[in-house]
């Protein structure tokens, strides 16, 4: 199933976010989540009425939205549009969110995900754009998108 394959590739883009971030909270919240994606495959993968089938909770899923408050929090309101870019870590958090939302939209066309596996997903996505922002925040800060930017020639 392809929601199966997304999901591993937006776990390697985990990885490789995780290796280009100096923030070992955040690194370290990413780990959790990479298993998280593992325990999501194997939901994915299994059919459901399966007794004891490793499935994902609600718990995991809450667990995303405090990190999302919480990174959120410290995070100044949006003003426009945010490019993927900006910060290495970042721009990977950004390709590993863009990866995810491709696994939330596979995943709900097979039809085979639960109510908590599709949420973690689409959870997933916003924490990974918010943990962006933040690294940007504390680094070259977020690239915005500037309308009409490619029909106004350089100075």
């Amino acid at each position: 199933m392809t929601a199966i394959g997304d999901v591993d590739e937006a776990n390697s883009a985990i990885g490789v976010a995780i290796v280009a971030l100096g923030d070992e909270a955040l690194r370290a919240e990413l780990g959790l989540i990479q298993n998280d994606l593992f325990d999501l495959g194997a939901d994915l993968a299994t059919p459901e009425g399966i007794d004891g089938a490793l499935r994902v909770t609600a718990d995991q899923v809450a667990r995303l939205e405090v990190a999302i408050d919480r990174l959120n929090a410290a995070l100044d309101p949006l003003t426009s549009f945010v490019l993927p870019g900006g910060d290495p870590g970042a721009a990977a958090l950004h390709l590993a969110r863009a990866i995810t939302r491709r696994a939330e939209r596979a995943a709900v066309a097979a039809g085979v995900a639960s109510a908590p596996a599709r949420a973690y997903l689409n959870r997933l996505s916003d924490f990974l754009f918010v943990a962006a922002r933040h690294v940007n925040k504390t680094g070259s800060g977020d690239v915005l998108w500037q309308p009409g930017a490619t029909r106004t020639p350089p100075a």
